[in-house]
């Protein structure tokens, strides 16, 4: 068996379509893609001046839609002040300690003592400064990974990710990037059939962001269905030690500043962006006021749709793809969350790109992500300013003429983007469902691959599925009514 894969392997390198040559084409399109990337971010960066020159002040970082977190929070979480992420507690909010998991405020520190050089009053904007440089490098890694992973269509995917509108958007709103290129780089350690390293990044990507927490659950079905237990236990134990070793030195010498995260976490209450938002005028106001039941009602709708992706990998025609299925459990994990922040698109990108590397359907996408990027910045423009906003049409005639709407856009605009980045982000999910279950209308696979970011999953059998043992049960039944000959 070994020698008759090592034959198709060389035979595949020669011919340019193997593991080989795919990563010598990948290094081939590796400065194309980069550049990219950094074109894209650089234009990002820029979006992001009009609001700089003015300090980002908040009515003019609305009005222009070009708000970050970056640089009011190195004010507002005490670095300027020298204070250390965790270990330093400040005042003036509910929030005593930085609010994200360790690896994201270590990424805060760093760029602190990086801009200790410059003077007083120009730290703030050079924190902002050097932050998106180092999240520009990470969008690069985030496209080169995901390039790797997608195997005969690296350019394809490579190009999505790098010249999607909501990189050049989204991509200095806060730290995402850190994990989203982490998880990218996990998968692409996956991909080339190395478990353990695959874990240690993802348990990395979940000290950043706690979103890649949920892409063990795909990972463990997919092995369990193909039978792969050595490589699923590598990449568990390579997760827990990792995340580990970023985590333990902070919880022991610091417990109060990193448990905030988690416990901020569950106080939250409903936040922009979430379909808590418009429900909680539509009949579900008692649970959007009573945080018990927000977190209730949002974790069990997310546990009902994690449940029915679970039997769609044990029980679809054939083994579904790992993008597809990570891509489907951070759906149904965003879909009913309290919180859905504008640079969360950036967690999808790369997912739905592997997953579904169809252009109409991702540009219908991006574009209820561009309505919804606009509508928050200013239906929270019309919210500062306590006006009601422009109604629909106002907002259209101001959009037709590049301008933003005068004080603001109205509740109800602001709906119809929320609904717009829900329904299309919905949408790119029953179409990634539609592959699963037909996987003859697969992209990826009608080209004659099976999964390329698979890795040890790629072109195996499967050794546990649903049908598998409906199939048994049905020849054992068969068996035992025939009669005795």
């Amino acid at each position: 068996m070994s020698s008759s894969f090592e034959r198709v392997a060389m035979a595949g390198a020669a011919t340019g379509t193997g593991p080989a040559g795919e990563r010598g084409r990948l290094a081939r399109l590796a400065p194309v893609l980069a550049g990219a990337a950094a074109v894209v971010c650089a234009l990002g960066w820029l979006q992001k001046q009009p609001c700089a020159s003015a300090k980002f002040d908040f009515i003019k970082t609305t009005t222009r839609a070009c708000y970050t977190d970056v640089y009011p929070l190195y004010y507002v979480r005490g670095l300027n002040d020298g204070k250390v992420p965790y270990f330093d507690s400040f005042t003036g909010s509910d929030i005593h300690h930085v609010e994200y998991p360790v690896l994201s405020g270590g990424f805060m520190q760093l760029v602190a003592w990086l801009v200790r050089p410059f003077g007083v009053d120009e730290r703030g904007m050079a924190f902002y400064n050097v932050t998106a440089l180092l999240l520009a490098v990470l969008a690069v890694v985030a496209v080169l990974a995901t390039a790797y992973a997608a195997g005969r269509r690296s350019l394809r995917a490579g190009l999505m990710v790098a010249l999607s509108p909501s990189l050049l958007l989204t991509a200095y709103i806060n730290w995402d990037l850190l994990a989203v290129a982490l998880s990218a780089l996990a998968l692409a350690a996956w991909s080339s059939r190395r478990p353990a390293l695959a874990g240690a990044l993802l348990g990395l990507a979940v000290a950043a962001k706690f979103y890649p927490l949920l892409f063990l659950g795909p990972l463990v079905l997919l092995c369990v269905r193909a039978g792969r237990w050595r490589a699923m236990g590598r990449m568990l134990a390579g997760t827990a030690g990792a995340w580990l070793v970023v985590n333990v030195p902070v919880m022991v010498f610091a417990w109060d500043g990193w448990v905030e995260f988690y416990s901020f976490s569950q106080k939250r209450g409903i936040d922009w962006g979430s379909i808590f938002f418009v429900l909680q005028d539509h009949g579900l106001s008692d649970v959007a006021a009573d945080t018990d039941q927000l977190n209730l009602a949002g974790t069990g709708t997310f546990l009902v749709l994690a449940a029915g992706i679970a039997v769609l990998a044990l029980a679809a025609p054939r083994r579904p793809r790992l993008p597809q299925l990570m891509f489907l459990v951070l759906v149904a994990f965003m879909l009913p969350n309290k919180v859905w922040s504008p640079q969360y698109v950036l967690w999808l990108l790369p997912l739905a790109v592997l997953a579904r590397p169809k252009l109409p359907a991702f540009l219908v996408w991006q574009v209820g992500e561009i309505l919804y990027f606009f509508g928050i910045w200013w239906y929270l423009l019309s919210v500062s300013l306590q006006v009601p906003g422009s109604d629909l049409s106002s907002t259209l005639s101001a959009a037709l003429h590049l301008d933003a709407p005068e004080g603001g856009i109205s509740q109800d605009v602001y709906t119809i983007a929320l609904l717009a980045r829900f329904v299309t982000v919905l949408a790119m999910a029953v179409l990634v469902v539609w592959d699963v279950l037909r996987p003859s209308g697969d992209i990826v696979r009608t080209g004659g691959e099976d999964d390329p970011a698979g890795g040890v999953l790629d072109g195996v059998d499967d050794v546990v599925s649903l049908r598998r043992w409906r199939g048994a049960r049905h020849l054992r039944t068969g068996a035992a009514a025939a009669p005795a000959g």
